[in-house]
């Protein structure tokens, strides 16, 4: 059969690109791929670029005189008698034309740019925090997908052992070594982590539905690859101050302090009047002179006590508040960054046990009931519960482990990471 050229050349690009994406769909996805991805499809960022944008052309624009207003009229037109309506016989009457320019100072048209300059400092603070609350949800969801996944490992690995043991006990039952009831406490316990093995499947695909809210479907459909670096993070020692402030919430009121501040000097600035300016040309009939005239205005701030002080104060309250939420925010923060490295050492401390004391000690137990049933000194119901202990104190090590690695995830994504969103799409 023939086919056009074009078809065909469009055949191969689409099996091409098909090719691609099964390979990358294939690829193992990392941590540190998955924060990237979510932070370049992040569209909160998008929009808080726009917001940023705005503020700085608005900062522009506040820095510019006002537009000259033309006006035009007619003065001392006759209503009435022989010359009503008549735009030239009487000598008062005169057509107008004029413009009027405002003039504020240039300390407030300064002060005015100012405020959106902070304005758009404080979008990039909370730009800055919505980074990192996207890379630390990333790395919590990737973590649950992780841990997921090592728990469902562990258990697959127990079902196959167990399925060797149920083929034992049903030969020893046939041959006379055994008893029924060894098969039966066999596969019972077969079942038992078959069905732990849907939870874990159950709590895989509820995180890799979350996983997806961040990455999207087709890369929370890879497989996870490589050990999430939980064992350290800059933060382990003492908490300082100077790095509390560097915190995105932090710098966002800081910016609105300086926003309230800016507040303040503009409502100064605003005890002293503005000008307006006025020119205007008036022609009147032709046996009389066209009249010039030029007039400035400038308004009397007669009750500054109730008004322009009034306003003062109202903007040196803002600027208390916002400082008094800085505050408050300073101690929040540090009491939550304590308290989560507290989690995160404490975790480090009940793993060490699991791994040094508690998981090889279930492991001898188990091989010594297990020894004991081959010799014919115990029942296999006394190995398998053995077995199950052993399961139980490596899935809470898991356990243990995962939680140990989400405190230091919320601890080590406090500030973002810019190494992660050095490539994300949006302004610096």
């Amino acid at each position: 059969m023939y086919f056009p050229f074009q078809l065909r050349g469009g055949a191969v690009a689409a099996l091409i690109v098909m090719s691609a994406a099964a390979s990358w769909a294939a690829e193992p996805l990392t941590l540190v791929e998955a924060q990237q991805i979510a932070v370049n499809r992040s569209q909160q960022l998008v929009a808080q670029g726009a917001l940023r944008a705005a503020a700085q052309e608005q900062a522009v624009a506040a820095g510019q005189l006002p537009d000259p207003v033309l006006k035009l009229g007619i003065d001392n037109l006759p209503a009435n008698g022989p010359d009503r309506l008549s735009l030239t016989r009487d000598f008062m009457t005169m057509r107008r034309i004029g413009i009027m320019q405002d003039i504020p100072r240039l300390e407030k048209r300064q002060l005015r740019a100012q405020k959106f300059e902070r304005e758009a400092e404080r979008i990039q603070a909370q730009r800055q925090l919505t980074v990192a609350t996207v890379q630390r949800d990333t790395a919590l969801a990737w973590l649950d997908r992780y841990y997921a996944q090592a728990q469902r490992d562990l258990l697959v690995q127990q079902v196959e052992e167990t399925a060797l043991q149920v083929q034992a006990a049903d030969s020893a039952f046939r041959t006379g070594r055994g008893t029924q009831a060894d098969v039966f406490a066999a596969r019972a316990a077969v079942i038992t982590l078959h069905d732990r093995l849907s939870q874990i499947d159950r709590q895989s695909r509820s995180a890799a539905l979350m996983l997806a809210r961040w990455v999207g479907a087709l890369a929370a459909e890879r497989p996870i690859a490589g050990s999430p670096p939980w064992q350290t993070t800059p933060l382990q020692g003492e908490v300082s101050l100077e790095h509390l402030k560097r915190h995105p919430d932090l710098l966002a009121l800081s910016a609105e302090i300086d926003a309230a501040e800016t507040d303040v000097q503009l409502a100064q600035a605003n005890k002293k009047a503005d000008i307006s300016v006025e020119a205007s040309y008036a022609q009147r009939g032709p046996a009389y002179s066209n009249m010039l005239s030029i007039g400035v205005s400038i308004p009397l701030p007669w009750d500054q006590r109730n008004r322009q002080d009034r306003e003062l104060g109202a903007k040196l309250a803002m600027v208390d508040e916002a400082k008094a939420r800085y505050e408050d925010m300073v101690r929040q923060n540090e009491a939550d960054i304590r308290s989560l490295l507290n989690d995160w050492q404490t975790g480090k401390e009940r793993l060490a046990r699991f791994r040094e004391e508690l998981i090889p000690n279930a492991r001898q137990r188990a091989e010594a009931t297990l020894t004991a049933y081959r010799t014919g000194k115990s029942e296999l119901a006394a190995g398998l519960s053995a077995r199950r202990d052993e399961i139980d104190v490596r899935m809470q090590a898991l356990t243990v482990e995962m939680e140990t690695a989400r405190a230091w995830a919320q601890v080590h994504f406090l500030l973002p990471d810019q190494h992660i969103s050095a490539t994300a799409k949006d302004q610096p």
